[in-house]
């Protein structure tokens, strides 16, 4: 599965983007190796409900048997958005078909080349003898050239870890100098990035937060947990603890972040039986709260204070 968005994405929210794919299945990068087209090409549609309805950004995913076909298929895809899937008894055919700039890996200046020779389909430069096509682009790119044509393509996709931090902001329409409302805030942050850490099956070391101020600059705190967590009840404590030591007066805010770092898998941190019944109650809310955002969208329940700051 190859995925295009429609335009250069700030880093944060690319990264939240190629985590859809994550939701799928551990190994949806890998969906053409795995599924029959039909279910790809299903998958390559969820991928874009989902992103289309948390982020407000369509995409095109082309989907095959391998790396040149998926990518290939990707840029075919009219804009804004589809899916495009190319089952692997059809992928040689597909190809033959296409103008010869439009296989993945054939740059404008060897096309460009090879159009000189009357080579303008991908067919064409299929049938031709890889010893040909290396004496017009050389020996390395032409022979990569005409396995790709012929639907050649032996690179696998390399699962990569999840990234060690992930980051939540909050920009305020005006600025703000009010304790209460700044409170409200950092308390959405919180809610926030407790929910992205644990859909991720993620745990955060330490927690970074950074106050944008009017006129530019800015105050950045870094702390360490106890023990890595995900919980609100954890997060919040170790974040008022950063805020209360800004020792913040008459200072007017523009922007708050907060960032997770130093990030670790979920199931390497030991959960503590707890003999503190109040937190065990506000563990199980926190957990039907999760079953509802991922039923009805991450806005449909937070903390009543958040809501008023946002109103």
């Amino acid at each position: 599965m190859h995925v295009r968005c429609p335009e250069r994405l700030p880093e944060e929210l690319y990264r939240q983007v190629l985590e859809q794919i994550g939701e799928l299945s551990p190994t949806a990068a890998l969906v053409d190796l795995r599924y029959h087209a039909a279910t790809a090409s299903h998958l390559g549609d969820v991928l874009r409900l989902r992103t289309v309805s948390r982020y407000g950004i369509d995409m095109r995913v082309g989907i095959g048997p391998t790396i040149t076909v998926a990518t290939t298929a990707s840029a075919q895809v009219p804009h804004p958005g589809g899916v495009l899937a190319i089952a692997p008894d059809d992928a040689a055919d597909w190809l033959a078909l296409l103008d010869v700039e439009d296989l993945h890996g054939i740059g404008p200046r060897h096309a460009a080349t090879l159009q000189l020779y009357g080579i303008d389909r991908v067919g064409l430069l299929a049938a031709l003898p890889p010893a040909t096509v290396q004496r017009m682009l050389g020996g390395k790119t032409g022979r990569m050239a005409v396995d790709r044509a012929r639907g050649i393509d032996p690179r696998t996709v390399t699962p990569r870890l999840q990234p060690a931090s992930t980051t939540v902001r909050h920009r305020f329409p005006h600025d703000v100098h009010d304790g209460a409302a700044v409170r409200a805030a950092l308390l959405g942050l919180v809610v926030q990035l407790g929910v992205e850490l644990r859909r991720r099956d993620q745990a955060a070391r330490a927690l970074t937060l950074t106050l944008s101020f009017a006129g530019g600059p800015k105050w950045e705190k870094t702390r360490r947990m106890v023990e890595p967590s995900a919980h609100e009840d954890d997060l919040r404590l170790l974040v008022y603890q950063v805020m209360d030591a800004a020792g913040l007066q008459r200072g007017r805010l523009t922007g708050l972040a907060l960032r997770g770092e130093d990030l670790v898998d979920a199931g390497q941190v030991a959960e503590q039986l707890s003999l503190d019944a109040a937190r065990q109650a506000r563990l199980v809310a926190e957990s039907a709260a999760d079953r509802i955002r991922a039923k009805f969208g991450p806005g449909a329940i937070g903390p009543a204070a958040t809501y008023r700051s946002a109103s």
